[in-house]
């Protein structure tokens, strides 16, 4: 069950929630979701989910696995951030997990009422479009409980600020 979005309630603003992670891909949902926030008054939100399935190592190798995991995620949140500030005017949240990328943005989509929007992007390499937009596409994955938007990656920044 979905529980209901408070984006529309007076005191709330729409967000949009995009995904950061290394790909080349996620600059373009980020550039997407920062001017559609401007353009319709709304907010971002920039999740960075640190993948936990790595850290089954001995306790003190797993802590400093685990602290190197949160200052990477902390830094790539702080140059996107950056960059949205910059670009579009807009003052992002920031919000790190650990687990699976799925279920963490399920979670915060949960916790967060004002989500109203996940915002992917499609890989242009030939191997796909990415996990999360694949799964969505086949309808063998994940189903998520906001609408999703799924900018191509060869858009251009222009393009993206036309558009949104």
């Amino acid at each position: 069950m979905v529980s209901k979005r408070l984006s529309r309630e007076a005191g709330h603003r729409r967000k949009f929630l995009a995904v950061v992670d290394n790909t080349p891909e996620c600059e373009r949902a980020i550039a997407y979701a920062s001017w559609r926030a401007r353009s319709t008054g709304g907010a971002v939100v920039l999740l960075y989910v640190i993948d936990t399935a790595d850290f089954q190592q001995w306790l003190g190798v797993e802590q400093i696995m685990r602290e190197e995991a949160n200052a990477t995620a902390r830094a790539a949140l702080d140059g996107h951030a950056a960059r949205v500030r910059d670009k579009a005017g807009v003052e992002p949240e920031l919000v790190v997990r650990e687990g699976s990328v799925a279920q963490e943005i399920h979670k915060l989509i949960e916790e967060d009422q004002d989500i109203a929007i996940l915002v992917l992007a499609a890989g242009g390499a030939k191997e796909g479009p990415g996990p999360l937009v694949a799964s969505i596409a086949t309808g063998k994955g994940t189903a998520f409980p906001v609408p999703v938007t799924v900018v191509p990656a060869s858009l251009t920044d222009e393009e993206i600020e036309t558009l949104a």
